[in-house]
């Protein structure tokens, strides 16, 4: 067996291991984490819907209505009218013919995969690609390859060898938002490859949807492609819209397919029907108004050029996730104390999260957080950077 207290230990030598810290507030710009007020550059709640009062409104007033939990799994008797709604707002919000909700977005990409690939299939996925797409390809039985990341003559190197080999379905899948990176995929290299050797292409836009596009409509709109340049697109409704779960939308066939054949769709419980109300609440604001949208934006370039004036170089990335590569485990896990004693909670990203020697702090910005906060942010990092 194991010797579980010596590699924890081990974890805890390397600056590795990870604890949890006890939330005593909404998300929100400012928080309350272990009894100490700070502010909020670790969530992804980018545009601060999860405590927005028309989204608490719609979720009470389902729960009141429909009660807490659903029940039973959608196939059973789990599926109400929210769901229903839901998945069809959804559906015409990002400009496909059908979505299918999720309880999480691991799930979604799990069910993906495991319906669509096993044995002699391949699924090719960059290197960076978040741990749930990885995960669901190990999973599903088909052949896992990884081309370099964001490298789409990688990309086409590692078509043209599965086609070789005779593999028989071919899905390609990436990150639309790279998460720990805050870069983009060139959604349109990778649609003219998939093409040319007629191979599934599937997004997960879990950081695009709700920050980049027309009003928040995620990634393709923001890259101008169109839904049926990309047969596959996953997003979360626990980042941008504030809420929980995820969905997959996709062609009617793809979506009735997934209902038949997903076992995390089929053998799970439905979300909450107030988890529904609350994300068609946050579908509506998103619509209605792009003024969060907006001010995310601002905040973003505003933090760029404040980076630059200081001399902190960031990572490439323009969206709301801006990291500081910092390389060693420990030194960012000792920065990431020194900020939290200063009044700003932003997260150590570390192995195995990250590559080796790749630990960063991930800076997520928000659409409320104020010029002053920015300016704190970037005067208390440029004093500690100078430290290591």
């Amino acid at each position: 067996m194991k010797n579980l207290r010596q590699e924890l230990e081990q974890r805890q030598q390397q600056g590795l291991y990870r604890r949890r810290k006890l939330m005593q507030s909404p998300q929100g710009r400012e928080i309350i984490i272990d009894g100490q007020s700070l502010l909020n550059f670790c969530s992804n709640d980018y545009l601060g819907l999860a405590n927005h009062p028309e989204v608490k409104k719609a979720f009470i007033a389902a729960a009141q209505q429909y009660g807490v939990g659903s029940g039973a799994a959608h196939l059973v008797n789990g599926h109400c009218k929210l769901h229903q709604q839901l998945e069809e707002e959804l559906a015409d919000f990002c400009g496909y013919p059908r979505a299918l909700l999720f309880s999480t977005g691991y799930m979604a990409n799990l069910a993906v995969a495991q319906s669509l690939c096993g044995r002699g299939d391949s699924i090719i996925e960059d290197k960076l690609n978040h741990a749930s797409l990885l995960d669901a390809a190990q999973l599903s039985g088909g052949k896992l390859v990884r081309y370099q990341h964001a490298d789409y003559n990688s990309l086409q190197a590692q078509l043209e060898n599965c086609r070789s080999n005779n593999a028989n379905e071919i899905l390609v899948s990436s990150d639309a938002v790279f998460s720990m990176d805050g870069d983009e995929a060139n959604i349109k290299s990778m649609v003219q490859h998939c093409k040319q050797h007629d191979a599934w292409l599937m997004l997960d836009d879990a950081h695009g949807l709700g920050v980049l596009g027309d009003h928040g409509r995620g990634s393709l709109s923001h890259q101008v492609v169109t839904p049926q340049q990309v047969p596959i697109y996953m997003a979360t409704l626990g980042k941008a819209m504030g809420t929980a779960g995820a969905f997959v939308a996709a062609s009617e066939d793809l979506v009735e397919y997934l209902i038949q054949t997903a076992r995390s769709y089929i053998y799970t419980t439905a979300m909450p029907a107030a988890i529904a109300a609350a994300s068609i609440a946050s579908l509506n604001i998103l619509r209605e108004n792009d003024s969060k949208q907006q001010a995310l934006l601002h905040n973003i370039i505003l933090f760029k050029r404040l980076a630059q004036q200081n001399q902190i170089t960031l990572m490439p990335s323009d969206t709301a996730i801006q990291p500081i590569l910092i390389g060693r485990a420990d030194q960012t896990l000792q920065l990431s104390q020194q900020l939290f004693n200063k009044g700003f909670h932003i997260a150590a990203i570390r192995p195995p999260t990250v590559p080796k020697n790749t630990a960063r702090l991930r800076i997520t910005l928000r659409a409320d957080h104020t010029e002053k906060d920015l300016k704190s942010l970037i005067n208390t990092l440029s004093d500690l950077l100078q430290t290591i």
